[in-house]
């Protein structure tokens, strides 16, 4: 969020409260939104595939900055571990939907053995849809979302979310945006490679590498110092507002552009064919 605050004119007589959904929204992002607008952030996160929400707001619980407030009405969602057993609260795991919803699809088109949709949803957990996001739930009930599960920067070990990452890199003076990616190899921790948008008039040179190390490593851990940092000129997303994490990873793995993401989804296009041209 980077729109000038001027430029919002609310009508407190109509405007009641600001949605939020497509990517994980930090702390900051609630925090911008009240203070901006007077009003609250309402947060939601499921899928185009159910046509709907599993976790969502409340209307009745009090709203923490960075938080969802919880599973809507009939959703059994949880957070399960690798092994899939219930993580607990406090822990972070898979979403996953461990009873049927009314809206959820029963199969894809033109699937006629079903084996996509399977693979799509089920074969991770054995008659549990997993969704693929990162999640953590609270005591009460309320959960974050920390970014795709397949997204995870795992390094030797230690997870961590992408937003997490974002929130400590795109706070800091002169970085406009960002995207990380971590390409996995054999020793486990692999190459982590940070791509970063600069504020106008502000460029990508030692010095800011080098605050960027700084604060990763005091506020996250030395395991997530990436191994490079390059500057682009925009980060890919979808018309949605979802960082593409996943494609451009598979790009720099050697995918083609064109395999990895339709263009009509896209709101910039040229944004995700410039990790093709620049894989080296």
């Amino acid at each position: 969020m980077r729109c000038a605050s001027e430029s919002l004119t609310p009508n407190p007589g109509s405007l009641r409260w600001v949605g939020s959904t497509g990517a994980p929204l930090p702390a900051s992002g609630f925090a911008w939104v009240h203070d901006t607008t007077g009003l609250p952030v309402h947060s939601i996160s499921g899928g185009t595939d159910v046509c709907t929400a599993f976790v969502g707001m409340n209307p009745l619980t009090p709203i923490r900055a960075g938080e969802i407030s919880g599973r809507l009405l009939g959703c059994a969602a949880d957070a399960f571990d690798d092994h899939g057993q219930p993580v607990g609260p406090g822990h972070t795991g898979e979403l996953v939907v461990t009873a049927p919803m009314p809206s959820m699809p029963v199969g894809f088109w033109g699937d006629d053995d079903g084996s996509r949709y399977r693979a799509a949803y089920f074969d991770t957990f054995a008659g549990v849809w997993c969704h693929g996001d990162w999640v953590t739930f609270t005591d009460d009930g309320a959960c974050v979302i920390t970014g795709r599960s397949d997204a995870t920067l795992n390094r030797g070990g230690v997870r961590l979310g992408t937003s997490d990452f974002y929130s400590v890199v795109e706070t800091l003076p002169g970085i406009d945006d960002s995207l990380v990616v971590h390409l996995e190899d054999d020793t486990g921790l692999g190459q982590l490679r940070l791509f970063v948008v600069c504020a106008d008039g502000v460029t990508l040179d030692d010095t800011l590498r080098s605050a960027i190390r700084t604060a990763l490593r005091t506020e996250l851990s030395p395991r997530h110092l990436p191994d490079r940092i390059d500057a682009i000129d925009a980060v890919p997303r979808t018309l949605s507002g979802k960082k593409l994490e996943i494609p451009v990873k598979r790009i720099l793995l050697g995918a083609a552009a064109s395999e990895v993401a339709s263009t009509g989804s896209l709101v910039d296009p040229d944004a995700l064919v410039w990790f093709e041209t620049h894989r080296s």
